[in-house]
């Protein structure tokens, strides 16, 4: 994609995409948000903090309610952590 400025941008999907494998994301969420991200995930009651790591294109890969277990298993995957709010 050009910008109005005439220089090349990266979409969204072409961020993802160069992350792949590399790069993912812990988020906290709310166990009420977790059916969307986490299909599989059991029913949770509310108002539950929980934190979830992401790869860099959105695939969910852990979820948790310990923030540090996020940071290991994104060690042993060899991947780069970023925290999103």
């Amino acid at each position: 994609m050009i910008s109005k400025s005439g220089k090349p941008q990266l979409s969204a999907h072409d961020l993802a995409l160069m992350g792949a494998g590399k790069i993912g994301y812990i988020r906290k969420m709310r166990s009420e948000d977790v059916i969307a991200r986490f299909p599989q995930a059991p029913e949770l009651g509310p108002g539950v903090e929980l934190w979830a790591l992401f790869g860099a294109d959105g695939t969910p890969i852990l979820l948790t309610d310990n923030r540090s277990s996020t940071f290991y298993r994104a060690a042993e995957d060899e991947l780069k952590t970023v925290a999103l709010h």
